[in-house]
């Protein structure tokens, strides 16, 4: 297995207001976004104070609205061969969704999940190669993926079969089960859990990091979005909120009290 096969290697909003949706993730995470311009899509970059970019920023337009999209985060998981890669995900109980497409930077299709959740399979090109999207410590990146599985059994065969995932521990959790842990090439980059009764689809939900969860959560009211659940702290010590943005993208933070990570 290649670093890049299996790697989360960048992350994108499918916005219904790319204008307020800026507004608003420029005040809670601190990004600087860059709407995009060039037709048909206007694709906009989500950049970090350091010059390197964490995702993207794509409107969804009338058609794509009417074919179902609404606004969420979608995560990109690399792969040395889209092609091969879509076999395997179909073979392993999952479905394709999108067909392969190819841009500048390079080739990349959406699929689904042996129990529901998309995600985008994409091998990228040159300098794309090589992501800094997600961090377990720096700001602005992505710093926990999480996974609310349909099947939990499934979701984990699933993962492993595809991606070769490694099963990293787990944290009982009660009455919602397993919270169980994923590595890759031995390192911890999110986790697992079957997804409770009342939540009506699987789906992968991203944590970014901010520098101070308190402000992050200020932020998020002042700016009209919704905190749903938190800050709380978890184990290790950071803390994280669940939210859902005005447009109604659900979303999660983590990070420290008082801002004692650095970007």
């Amino acid at each position: 297995m290649t670093k890049l096969h299996g790697a989360w290697i960048w992350y994108e909003l499918m916005t219904s207001d790319a204008p307020h949706a800026k507004a608003f993730y420029e005040a809670v995470v601190g990004w600087t976004i860059h709407l995009g311009t060039q037709a048909p899509l206007h694709y906009g970059m989500i950049g970090n104070a350091d010059g390197t970019m964490t995702g993207g920023v794509l409107p969804i337009t009338d058609e794509m609205a009417a074919n179902g999209a609404r606004p969420a985060w979608v995560g990109y998981i690399g792969t040395d061969n889209v092609e091969a890669t879509i076999a395997s995900v179909e073979a392993h109980g999952g479905r394709l969704l999108m067909p392969v497409m190819e841009i500048n930077e390079g080739r990349f299709a959406m699929v689904a999940d042996c129990c529901g959740a998309s995600f985008y399979l994409m091998t990228p090109k040159g300098a794309q190669a090589t992501s800094t999207s997600w961090s377990p410590s720096m700001i602005g990146r992505c710093g926990w993926n999480e996974l609310q599985a349909g099947n939990f059994a499934a979701a984990q065969a699933f993962y492993t079969g595809v991606f070769d995932w490694e099963l990293a521990g787990s944290m009982d959790m009660g009455e919602l089960g397993a919270y169980q842990f994923l590595a890759k090439d031995g390192q911890t980059f999110g986790a697992m859990m079957q997804k409770a009764p009342h939540t009506p689809t699987a789906a992968w939900n991203f944590y970014f990091r901010v520098a101070n969860i308190d402000d992050a959560a200020a932020a998020v009211i002042t700016h009209a979005g919704h905190v749903l659940h938190g800050p709380v702290q978890v184990p290790g010590g950071d803390w994280i909120l669940n939210g859902v943005d005005p447009q109604g993208a659900p979303f999660s933070l983590v990070g420290a009290k008082g801002g004692l990570i650095a970007g």
